[in-house]
């Protein structure tokens, strides 16, 4: 990892030890480490690969060890789960419940975040017309990445 990387990841660690502290939760090292190792990676990463990931440090470590920091991780809006895939992914906007689309490349895996609040208010709107009060949106949209895409 480069000096720039590091330095980009211990600056969102601490971010994320100020959120939690701000809604009177802790980031706990055991959990701190379970987002250093989402972070660190850039792609999402299941439960089972995050705890092998773990193991190598945490000898004991088991799945609810796991569960319950990426539960948490969750509850503080510090991470995100990608149904589709189990897999979970860092929070852009760390710290705060917010819309969110995730666009899934089906040939290389990137995942890429975006928040776009058109698209939000146009599905709770939708929603709210079939009398659906919505707590959370998040759209997961497959397809191919720019990177992967070749124009016929």
């Amino acid at each position: 990892m480069s000096v720039k990387a590091r330095r980009r990841m211990t600056a969102q660690m601490d971010r994320a030890a100020r959120v939690c502290a701000r809604q009177g939760a802790q980031l706990t090292p055991l959990r701190r480490h379970v987002l250093g190792l989402i972070l660190e990676v850039g792609a999402p990463l299941t439960a089972y690969q995050l705890l092998d990931r773990l193991k190598l440090t945490h000898k004991g470590a088991a799945p609810p060890t796991i569960y319950r920091a990426l539960d948490f991780l969750m509850e503080q809006h510090l991470v995100h789960k990608i149904e589709r895939l189990n897999a979970f992914v860092p929070c852009v906007e760390a710290g705060h419940r917010h819309p969110a689309q995730f666009l899934i490349c089906c040939q290389c895996g990137v995942v890429s975040e975006i928040e776009n609040r058109a698209a939000a208010n146009a599905l709770e709107h939708a929603a709210e017309q079939e009398g659906f009060r919505p707590r959370n949106t998040v759209v997961e949209i497959e397809g191919v990445c720019a990177a992967c895409f070749r124009p016929s």
